[in-house]
């Protein structure tokens, strides 16, 4: 199946949802799933605080976790759907994957209206030769995770 096919706004919806939970649960508002053949593989929200553990971003999670349940012929024909666009760790991660692309909803160009700060470099300079990075999808709906999340109180 054509990932142009996949229903995008429903995993970004699930995205979304993911997000809302981890800020619920005290950690930073990012949640993202993996979709193969339009269905929901493996999702993961971010987990740095609960777990004291600055590797569980949820995309770099994602991937590690594809990178040993699936074979690299499944993960060149997955998608990655995320709350907000990969920060350079994650891509980073990603770039071993070999995801088919990643659909963001809020881009690393607005995240610093939030956090403060905006990465050094965007995800698709650093996925450009493998990976497609399309986004923003439901850009509002992201953003209101972001706007209803307490980043004052979590700034470095």
């Amino acid at each position: 199946m054509d990932a142009d096919d996949f229903d995008h706004d429903a995993h970004m919806h699930d995205a979304l949802e993911l997000a809302r939970e981890a800020a619920t649960r005290g950690d930073r508002p990012f949640g993202s799933v993996l979709v193969r053949d339009d269905e929901v593989v493996m999702s993961e929200s971010n987990r740095v605080v609960t777990e004291d553990d600055v590797r569980r971003h949820p995309e770099l999670h994602l991937a590690y976790r594809a990178c040993r349940e699936l074979e690299p012929e499944e993960r060149a024909e997955t998608v990655m759907y995320t709350s907000t666009e990969p920060c350079p760790m994650c891509a980073g991660g990603m770039i071993r994957a070999g995801f088919d692309r990643v659909v963001y909803s809020v881009g690393g160009n607005e995240i610093g209206e939030f956090t403060g700060h905006e990465p050094p470099v965007r995800a698709a300079t650093i996925l450009e030769d493998g990976t497609d990075v399309v986004g923003p999808v439901l850009n509002e709906e992201g953003r209101l995770v972001h706007e209803n999340f307490d980043w004052g109180a979590t700034r470095d």
